[in-house]
């Protein structure tokens, strides 16, 4: 499988997703090489059937690799200094609607947040965002419902409080 192809197709996607997942620019942008550095690595000695699926469970992984990574490094900073990482530049992008939209899936559960970032924002089928989190469709779309359910009435506050 033609890897530089595949980047071309699915890079987007992709770095939607990890964007989403770590409201990061750069580090959406080096997840993405990491995600396509294991899928050449993978894909050298196997085939993959829906490659678009698997590389954004690929692509999971390398956020969940992360997010464990930075827990650690979290726990030994706190020792140190706390860092203020706001800057104008992402003072500029909170302001920006998905970015609002984006805050309040993060207040969701992981399970949820996934799932609608998954189904609703990169349009996989149920079955497929089901397998990239290892569970159960049927535990899919309860959390997919839940928190749908949960977005909309955060929603409804909001507008109500303006």
């Amino acid at each position: 499988m033609d890897l530089e192809l595949l980047y071309q197709r699915y890079v987007n996607d992709l770095y939607r997703y990890l964007f989403s997942l770590s409201n990061d620019h750069y580090l959406a942008e080096d997840m993405v090489h990491e995600t396509f550095y294991r899928a050449y690595l993978y894909l050298e000695s196997s085939e993959v059937d829906a490659i678009k699926p698997w590389l954004f469970k690929v692509g999971y992984r390398v956020f969940i690799d992360y997010t464990r990574k930075r827990k650690r490094l979290i726990l030994k900073e706190k020792l140190n200094e706390q860092l203020d990482y706001r800057t104008p530049e992402k003072h500029t992008i909170d302001k920006d609607g998905l970015q609002n939209l984006l805050r309040l899936i993060r207040t969701l559960s992981d399970n949820e947040a996934q799932a609608i970032l998954l189904c609703d924002f990169h349009q996989l089928k149920l079955i497929e965002a089901a397998d990239i989190l290892n569970l159960n469709l049927n535990t899919l779309k309860s959390h997919l419902i839940r928190g749908r359910r949960k977005l909309r009435e955060t929603l409804q506050k909001e507008r109500s409080s303006k």
